[in-house]
């Protein structure tokens, strides 16, 4: 039974979103001459709208709420803040996907009240209509279940992240600390109905080691968890 419900989003995906996106931005008159990407999400789709709305100058900013994948912190901040005059600029900032929006309300605001520009407006490819506190203006995707999306550019980190929260869930439940690498596949499919690919998921595990989170037997060719809280 799936626990997380997730979906892999492709590299075509994020192209055809970022034109769609592009071309709401583009109809509604706005023309922006600065894009700021909200890091580390917005930075692909930010780049594209230069791209495709012909916009030169790039900034980004980093406004973090999601540090583990599918799990909140209590509340947004902005990382290294710094001071950019955009008085006679136009600006439009640009994230990934709004969740809970927190984060690019917080990069909006500080933007507007420090950066001081002419006009700014916020975009993202998606909106999950239902728990976001905060609308963007622009958007392409109006999502209205929730779920958790996995782009390429976050697709090693959500991974291993869901395999340890998968198997301290595990733990508790059972009490089991060791498995095969094969269990550990097939019970990722299960918990988040998705496959990422035998590639990811021994590289994921790879990292969760060297973070002495599991550690790997070559001989016996098991995997234990060694934290389980």
């Amino acid at each position: 039974m799936v626990r997380v419900r997730a979906k892999l989003v492709s590299w075509d995906e994020v192209v055809e979103w970022a034109w769609g996106l592009a071309d709401r931005v583009r109809e509604s008159g706005y023309k922006p001459d600065v894009i700021v990407a909200l890091a580390r999400g917005g930075y692909v789709p930010a780049r594209l709208l230069c791209d495709f709305l012909d916009v030169e100058n790039l900034l980004s900013i980093q406004s973090q709420h999601w540090t583990e994948a599918a799990k909140a912190e209590e509340r947004a901040i902005i990382k290294f803040p710094y001071k950019v005059d955009l008085s006679n600029y136009r600006v439009l900032v640009v994230d990934d996907i709004v969740d809970t929006g927190d984060t690019l309300r917080l990069a909006r605001d500080y933007i507007r009240d420090t950066w001081k520009p002419k006009e700014l407006k916020t975009a993202a490819l998606q909106w999950i209509s239902p728990v976001a506190k905060f609308k963007p203006d622009y958007y392409y995707i109006e999502v209205k279940e929730w779920i958790w999306f996995q782009y390429p550019w976050t697709r090693l980190e959500d991974t291993y992240q869901f395999i340890k929260r998968m198997l301290q869930e595990k733990h508790k439940e059972t009490g089991k600390t060791t498995w095969t690498l094969q269990e550990i596949i097939n019970g990722f499919k299960e918990w988040y109905g998705i496959d990422v690919g035998e590639k990811y998921y021994k590289e994921a595990l790879r990292i969760l080691q060297e973070k002495q989170i599991i550690k790997q037997d070559p001989e016996t060719k098991t995997i234990t968890l060694i934290k389980t809280t």
